[in-house]
């Protein structure tokens, strides 16, 4: 992992999905550098090791999807960090995989409300935030099945393309307050939540990449991080790509 020290220096990030993949892995790199980090996700256990392993100032227990637990910890990490520069929105899962005619409800619900309303509710809660400094930096994690669309996951491109849409719109609104909004448009790479999928969907998504491979988690974590950075200052309600040649839109 090659860091920039000094990048981070005086910011301060919230990061969910924070105690395993992609959003450890960002929470890293930003204390490496110089930031302060709160992490959030639902598994408490996995939350203290994640904090003595990133360095992160303090840890949330909470489900992304409930609104009122969103508040309060929006409310939690300001006391703790004094300021919110940085939110990056990790969390989130893939459902079942089988077809919609056979897609359970109960499933297709869990989903939409953790990957898509949980992005809306922690954006919502702490965007006011950053709008008393006059700087931000919001990375919405989204997924090539957000362009895409994969089969037998229609759950999880629906509401990873709904990530999408989302942070076009959220940038184009706070493109002159300086708060920067972009989604990253990662495909398969080596994390936990490949343990939630079957292994033939994980060999089919693969077979999509030219590249041949699985993604490195280090590969998004610098492009995350480089989102969340202040360099990142002319490009708001974009994507940025991580799909070794999947999307090149």
């Amino acid at each position: 992992m090659t860091t920039y020290p000094g990048r981070f220096d005086g910011r301060a990030a919230i990061v969910t999905g924070g105690a395993s993949g992609l959003g450890k892995a960002a929470a890293a790199r930003i204390v490496a550098e110089g930031g302060k980090v709160v992490l959030w996700d639902l598994n408490a256990e996995a939350l203290e090791t994640a904090k003595a392993e990133t360095g992160a100032s303090g840890v949330v227990a909470l489900d992304v999807s409930n609104l009122d637990a969103v508040k309060a910890a929006a409310a939690q990490s300001k006391d703790i960090l004094g300021r919110i520069d940085i939110l990056i929105n990790s969390a989130g899962i893939t459902g079942a995989t089988v077809p919609v005619w056979e897609f359970p409800v109960d499933s297709w619900l869990k989903v939409m409300e953790i990957n898509l309303n949980g992005t809306f509710y922690t954006c919502r809660e702490v965007i006011p935030f950053m709008l008393e400094n006059g700087y931000g930096r919001i990375v919405n994690v989204a997924s090539v099945a957000g362009k895409e669309g994969n089969p037998n996951a229609s759950a999880y491109s629906a509401s990873k393309a709904g990530v999408i849409g989302f942070t076009k719109s959220l940038g184009k609104e706070l493109a002159t307050k300086g708060v920067i909004v972009n989604a990253l448009t990662p495909a398969t790479f080596e994390s936990p939540i490949l343990a939630q999928l079957p292994p033939s969907q994980v060999e089919y998504m693969k077979g999509k990449i030219p590249m041949g491979r699985l993604g490195i988690v280090d590969e998004s974590a610098a492009m995350v991080t480089f989102m969340a950075s202040e360099e990142c200052s002319f490009t708001t309600a974009s994507t940025f790509d991580t799909s070794g040649g999947r999307t090149t839109f």
